[in-house]
């Protein structure tokens, strides 16, 4: 079990990450591409993905094992930021770090403290192995992560809005107890589903939660106490991941004012019984037009307790986004600049 210790500075300090981590999907997913479990979810993209992976990943095995320890050197911060960032990050690690860690790997393998034979160019911190390390990196993430990066996003962005209006409606403890199921707020103290028995003091630092596509089961917290504590856990997935395409069948439903109103009321998000009264209809119509947009890939939904909650995907966003920019400069050109 792991037990996350909080003070009342931690609560203060908790916050939501601002979007998807690249590296930490990255890595992630490279656990779930060598297990069996989650067919459903991710089933097609572990076949799919399998396909596409060509190039050497041995390294990256080596670097990752099944379970267990993997080094935190791998999941910088600046992840969060984008590919190049988080990969800069990596390639700045210094050298006694990297040695650190990558001596923790090996006593977790071999019960030594030895680094493993495969990485030990690496960790003597040479240029040449770490060029190999960001190509491998690089090249995994676009056959593996890259295709699927609007699904990562929109369903990320879902449980982003779940927490965030957890945090509206009751502060610091409502997020934290509205975290999925294997994670349990007993003030002060969070509890989780762990495979090893750990407590991790926040001392007034706070806590960055970073909800992960491909993180399964259990949250994942860095090994390294001193850095800056991110907890990684699990989004709900309640259906299988599809990536759809703009102008098929689907979105040709949404002609419409109707539905047109139903997509600007989700904006930042929303309920069903929230949208049918901004878009000023009955709440079976406004379920039935979410349904829609949700087919056609504009819209997620995400069950939180009894409600639904809706939220828009990057394509929903960025349809509703251009419609937007066109009333503007329709607008700009009969009346002049548009103001707020």
């Amino acid at each position: 079990m792991l037990r996350i210790h909080f003070t009342g500075n931690d609560l203060a300090g908790v916050r939501m990450a601002a979007r998807p981590d690249v590296l930490w999907e990255t890595i992630l997913s490279f656990h779930r591409l060598r297990d069996r479990r989650g067919p459903v979810v991710y089933g097609e993209w572990r076949s799919e993905t399998r396909t596409r992976l060509n190039g050497e990943t041995r390294l990256l095995a080596a670097l990752i094992p099944s379970r267990g320890y993997f080094p935190d050197f791998l999941t910088p911060a600046e992840g969060v930021s984008g590919l190049d960032e988080g990969l800069e990050a990596v390639r700045a690690t210094p050298a006694a770090r990297l040695h650190t860690e990558l001596s923790l790997l090996g006593a977790d393998r071999t019960g030594g403290r030895t680094v493993p034979h495969s990485l030990r160019a690496l960790a003597e911190g040479g240029a040449e192995p770490f060029s190999r390390l960001i190509g491998a990196l690089r090249g995994y993430h676009r056959a593996a992560i890259e295709p699927y990066w609007p699904d990562v996003r929109a369903r990320v962005e879902a449980d982003r809005a779940v927490r965030g209006r957890a945090l509206l409606d009751g502060g610091a403890d409502e997020l934290l107890a509205s975290l999925p199921p294997m994670l349990r707020w007993r003030s002060p103290v969070l509890e989780a589903d762990y495979p090893v028995d750990r407590d991790l003091h926040l001392d007034g630092r706070g806590l960055l939660l970073q909800p992960s596509y491909f993180c399964r089961g259990t949250p994942v917290v860095l090994r390294d106490p001193a850095l800056p504590p991110v907890l990684v856990y699990p989004v709900t997935h309640c259906e299988a991941p599809t990536v759809r395409a703009p102008g098929g069948s689907s979105l040709a439903k949404l002609v419409g004012n109707t539905r047109s109103a139903v997509l600007h009321a989700i904006g930042d998000g929303g309920t069903t019984s929230e949208l049918a009264r901004r878009a000023g209809v009955s709440l079976a119509s406004a379920s039935q037009h979410a349904g829609v947009l949700r087919e056609a890939g504009l819209v997620s939904t995400l069950r939180h307790g009894n409600a639904v909650l809706h939220t828009l995907t990057p394509l929903g966003a960025a349809l509703l986004g251009s419609a937007q920019r066109r009333a503007e400069e329709r607008c700009y050109v009969r009346n002049g600049p548009v103001t707020s």
